[in-house]
């Protein structure tokens, strides 16, 4: 079984210098490829002069992640891909148990290793740490991580376990799945399209699996900081389409009470004064209604699964009845 570790690109020369020798390091069992997204600067240049055994993919525009990668995919062969961020640390043997899983069990469809904060290597990366999760509401979270509430590594997540939705910044699947669940949804163009390709996966009986004996470290916010309206936006956005496309049940109850809850967090970024943010969440109601016609018709040839969510609203549990604060 052969597998591609595909990292895209954009404008990262200072992460590909700092990142790739460990890939090319430690992935011996994979062929290395970098995606560009039309880079402006020296990407490109720097990756064939210091690593010409990289087999460079260039894509005509940045069409964000999701395009990014589709464009990009339909070049690569192998049987198993692993879209890994451009600032990511991989460690010695990192591949052995994703391929050994992959081997072994021909319905695992999709993986996440253990992520951990690069910038601080004892506790687990925000985006990913050791598998994600949804509520009913949409709302993400993951095993070692729920909103801001960070658990430290005591290798309590060493594990295999089943899980939602794997964490684009280190994220493999069968490319065979790939093609079958159609690649990402190219209207989300960054965030939150990997777990829209889970709850596609989910929802046709395919199973995401975390492996804890597989260890990254993620720097999290290079290309996208938590604290930029635009990331506000798109994930309020992407997280009310992937809603209206997967979810099962009363779909019209389900999205008005999201919109309900969406203004509950307007009124917190108002509290803090982050006004910039309060007309993010408006410009992503606002674009949420303008798709929502093609959003019903991709809901209406897709299948959608009960079971999906772990708990019915994690912002109850977690600000109400204070669960999962250390």
């Amino acid at each position: 079984m052969k597998i591609a570790v595909v990292i895209l690109n954009w404008n990262g020369q200072k992460l590909l210098e700092q990142f790739l020798p460990a890939v090319m390091a430690f992935s011996e069992e994979a062929t290395i490829y970098v995606a560009d997204n039309a880079s402006t600067d020296d990407s490109v240049h720097y990756i064939k002069e210091s690593f010409p055994e990289i087999t460079i993919i260039e894509n005509f525009e940045n069409g964000g992640y999701a395009k990014g990668y589709n464009d990009a995919l339909i070049q690569v062969e192998e049987d198993i891909y692993c879209l890994l961020n451009s600032d990511v640390e991989v460690t010695e043997n990192w591949l052995k148990p994703i391929l050994t899983e992959f081997v072994n069990n021909s319905e695992t469809a999709i993986i996440q290793p253990k992520i951990l904060d690069y910038k601080n290597k004892a506790y687990f990366e925000y985006a990913g740490a050791a598998g994600g999760f949804i509520d009913k509401y949409g709302y993400p979270f993951c095993r070692g991580r729920v909103f801001n509430a960070i658990e430290k590594d005591n290798k309590q997540y060493n594990d295999k376990a089943d899980i939602f939705w794997a964490s684009g910044a280190c994220f493999f699947i069968r490319k065979s799945v790939f093609k079958t669940l159609g690649g990402f949804d190219q209207s989300f163009f960054a965030h939150m399209e990997e777990i829209d390709l889970c709850w596609r996966a989910f929802n046709q009986d395919l199973k995401t699996v975390y492996i804890g004996k597989s260890t990254v470290f993620h720097v999290g916010g290079a290309t996208l900081k938590n604290t930029n309206p635009k990331k506000t936006y798109l994930n309020f956005r992407n997280s009310l389409f992937t809603l209206t496309k997967n979810a099962s049940g009363n779909l019209f109850l389900l999205i008005f009470t999201r919109l309900l809850l969406d203004g509950v967090a307007s009124v917190m970024f108002l509290f803090t004064f982050k006004f910039q943010h309060i007309l993010a969440v408006l410009k992503a109601h606002l674009s949420f209604y303008k798709n929502l016609p093609t959003l019903l018709k991709k809901r209406h040839v897709l299948n959608q699964k009960t079971g999906y969510f772990k708990t019915k609203s994690i912002v109850w549990d977690y600000h109400i009845k204070g669960l999962y604060r250390s």
